[in-house]
Order: C-alpha cells, then structure tokens, then sequence
C-alpha cells in the first residue's frame, strides 16, 4: 500500500534524480504542443537541490509517485512543476498536493495560491479551474509578442 503522507523533499535526499525524472516523464506531453518550451529543461538535480534550500519540494511516495514546488512571494505562495506519475493519476493525488499548498500557504500567513499554465494546456486550466483557481493575467515569455501563459490565483 502506497504511503499518501506527503514529505518535504531534503536538499541531499536521494529523490532528487527521482523527482527530475518524475518532472520529465509527466512533462513529456508537453513537447511539441506548448513553445516557448517546458522550463522543466532547465531543471537538474542541481536546481532541485538548491529549491529544497531556498523554498519548498513536498513528494508522495517513495521513490516519489508525485511531487510539487512552493515559492514563497511577496503575497502569496507559488505552486510550480506539479508532476504525477501516470499509475496514480485519477486517484487524487494532485488534489492532496494542491490541499497542502493551501495548508503550507495558511501556515505562512498568505490568502492565495498564484500558478501558472500554458496558454495552449487547456486540459490544465480545466482542471485548475475546478480545484478553485481563476485567471488573473496573462504573460508573454521573453521574446514572444503573443500570452504563452496564464497567471491563475486561488483565495484560502
């Protein structure tokens, strides 16, 4: 039976190669339909690592079937690179994830949650969406004269 207690990823645990290839295989889809592309590219056991220190990884599982980055912000908390493993989607893992963002978010004084989502994922605007999410902007990445992704902000 999987252990769905949620676990704050440390800066030298030995997940870090496992979360990096958790993120790239759950991003993988991405590929071809989203441009700029995914910035999970520019992700390394390195980068993983140094976001333990500076803010927040949670997983479930061990080796991790999912995971989830925190970003502290001026007025509330980032939700980023949210990744489940194929075998558990539909079983309400992210949903546990995104419930521990708003306790975390609670813990650290704020009353939002901010993410971001690719205009053309709109299978994830859905989704977010129904977990209580509404659109509060739009952004260009740099060099792009186009939106290439939405800002969506969820009140607790």
């Amino acid at each position: 039976m999987l252990n769905r207690n949620p676990y704050k990823l440390a800066p030298k645990s030995e997940h870090i190669s496992d979360v990096l290839h958790l993120i790239r295989k759950s991003f993988a889809y991405m590929e071809g339909r989203i441009d700029p592309p995914s910035s999970m590219h520019r992700l390394t056991k390195q980068s993983i690592s140094e976001h333990c220190v500076k803010e927040e990884v949670w997983c479930i599982g061990e080796p991790p079937i999912a995971c989830i980055f925190f970003t502290v912000k001026e007025d509330c908390l980032y939700v980023g690179k949210l990744a489940v493993e194929d075998i558990a989607k539909g079983q309400g893992v992210a949903r546990e994830l995104m419930d521990l963002a708003s306790r975390r978010a609670k813990e650290l004084g704020f009353r939002a949650l901010e993410l971001q989502v690719r205009v053309e994922l709109t299978e994830n605007q859905a989704v977010f969406k129904k977990m209580g999410f509404v659109k509060t902007g739009e952004d260009a990445h740099e060099g792009y004269d186009r939106p290439t992704s939405y800002t969506m902000r969820k009140s607790i």
